[in-house]
């Protein structure tokens, strides 16, 4: 049986529309189309903010004033792990898509780039093999950008701070944030307003980070960061992607998982099977899924990351490269 997505059908209505139309208002459409561009970003099912999400519509604004509008005939793909093979239908009523140093990674991989996309840049190397795309496409995240539109505090105020995966926060927010209470360090939320989070990164020396975003803008504020595993829930292909634009290697640490975690073999997105690696300095043992720890053994393994775990940061000269790099791709975008 022959089947067609949606975003088939709505295109090709779009399509007939098009052709029905006299050629006087086409030229008024295509340049109402020319003139407009939309932010598109992941939004949860939830409706849950999320950091790394919602930085886009802090971000892009500032950096292109009176650039962005609610028309969707063309969109604008910033930050996220989208390049896959779900952006076209989630894109479905765009006739032109402007990829700026977006990654991929989730769901399944494009099997050809649509005709309309234009790829200005993603986000490092493994997405451009991914994609068959030129190695000058790789670039980085555009989320180090963030250093162009805010100014950290000038004194580091918190020791260390931990921000969870927008998942685990979901879940087990309440207890992550008692935890770091209990050891003295600083607990940052994925879910928070975007300027509450640039702040409390920008006040802290070490960010050990499961949010990606979170070291990333970690990495733009100057802010050294430790990657950190809670479940099988991260997705390590996007973090080797980003390190390795920036020239920093991905070591993660993996803490114990919380008992507030629910189970992990359905829907699992991030991995191919249920089992993930667990690692113990040196060593690593496959372990199905996450078992129930108690919480007392988390905080001993969070005071374990403090006291032997290596803070990272790219060096100010690869940071400034990739800085000006970005900024040139996206002043080349034309409406």
């Amino acid at each position: 049986m022959l089947t067609i997505s949606s975003a088939s059908i709505l295109n090709l209505i779009v399509d007939l529309i098009w052709l029905k139309c006299p050629s006087n208002q086409k030229t008024n459409i295509e340049a109402r189309w020319l003139g407009s561009m939309k932010i598109f970003y992941y939004r949860r099912r939830d409706a849950q903010p999320n950091f790394g999400d919602e930085l886009n519509t802090w971000l892009w604004p500032q950096l292109r004033p009176d650039f962005f509008d609610d028309e969707e005939f063309t969109q604008f793909i910033g930050t996220g792990t989208l390049l896959n093979h779900r952006l076209a239908e989630r894109t479905a009523t765009a006739k032109r898509l402007i990829i700026f140093s977006s990654g991929a990674g989730y769901e399944q991989p494009l099997s050809t780039i649509p005709a309309h996309w234009h790829i200005v840049c993603v986000r490092g190397p493994l997405s451009a093999s991914r994609l068959r795309l030129p190695r000058e496409k790789a670039i980085t995240d555009g989320g180090i950008l963030v250093r162009r539109c805010f100014t950290p505090a000038s004194n580091k105020t918190v020791s260390y701070g931990f921000m969870p995966h927008i998942h685990h926060a979901n879940f087990a927010g309440v207890t992550w944030k008692r935890l770091c209470e209990e050891i003295g360090i600083g607990y940052i939320d994925p879910r928070w307003p975007i300027e509450q989070v640039l702040g409390a990164i920008g006040r802290t020396e070490v960010l050990l980070a499961e949010a990606m975003h979170g070291a990333i803008v970690a990495d733009a504020l100057r802010t050294a960061w430790i990657p950190v595993v809670t479940s099988p829930r991260i997705l390590s292909f996007k973090w080797q992607d980003w390190c390795a634009s920036i020239n920093v290697p991905y070591r993660p640490w993996r803490l114990l998982p919380l008992s507030d975690y629910p189970t992990y073999v359905r829907g699992l997105r991030s991995s191919l099977q249920a089992g993930w690696l667990r690692t113990k300095w040196g060593q690593q043992t496959l372990s199905h899924q996450p078992m129930k720890f108690l919480h007392p053994s988390t905080a001993d393994s969070l005071k374990g990351l403090i006291t032997q775990g290596r803070p990272v940061l790219s060096t100010d000269a690869t940071l400034e490269r990739l800085t000006t790099q970005l900024e040139s791709r996206l002043s080349s975008i034309k409406k």
